[in-house]
């Protein structure tokens, strides 16, 4: 687990943000094409080691068809 995981919070968060992926049916890969990123973007947010702002967990709830909602705890 990454330390950048300071709080129960972001850990349910990036679990959520890899499910909701996984539940789009998209690899990483997919996902950082569709969002004009590289897969180490997508991996790196996946286990808490880069921070996502909120604009950037808009493209993400738009991309995996989710509300906002689902990803907070």
């Amino acid at each position: 687990m990454s330390s950048m995981l300071y709080t129960k919070e972001y850990q349910h968060f990036v679990e959520r943000l890899k499910r909701a992926r996984m539940l789009a049916k998209l690899t990483q890969q997919e996902a950082a094409k569709h969002l004009k990123k590289r897969q180490t973007y997508i991996s790196k947010c996946e286990q808490g080691e880069r921070r996502i702002d909120v604009l950037e967990l808009k493209k993400f709830a738009h991309l995996y068809k989710k509300p906002l909602a689902y990803f907070l705890p």
